[in-house]
């Protein structure tokens, strides 16, 4: 079983004044956006249709890998 490494960091995040950005839609418009936000160094992610949700939360070099793969496709459905 995974260990979940940043649930200290979730705990100590403020959330409630992050500015959420949208980005665009794809498929099912019910199934919500993904929104970041960059807070305290870190930079959080949550599906708009469950804002009260699971966030997810990424140091900037684990961002910057995600953002990368997903420029270069290794996300993409086969």
């Amino acid at each position: 079983m995974a260990t979940d490494d940043k649930a200290g960091v979730r705990g100590r995040l403020d959330l409630s004044r992050a500015q959420w950005r949208r980005g665009s839609q794809t498929g099912d418009p019910g199934a919500g956006h993904l929104e970041i936000a960059f807070v305290d160094g870190y930079i959080a992610m949550r599906n708009s249709a469950d804002p009260d949700g699971a966030v997810l939360v990424f140091t900037p070099a684990e961002w910057d890998a995600f953002v990368l793969g997903a420029e270069d496709g290794e996300f993409d459905e086969p």
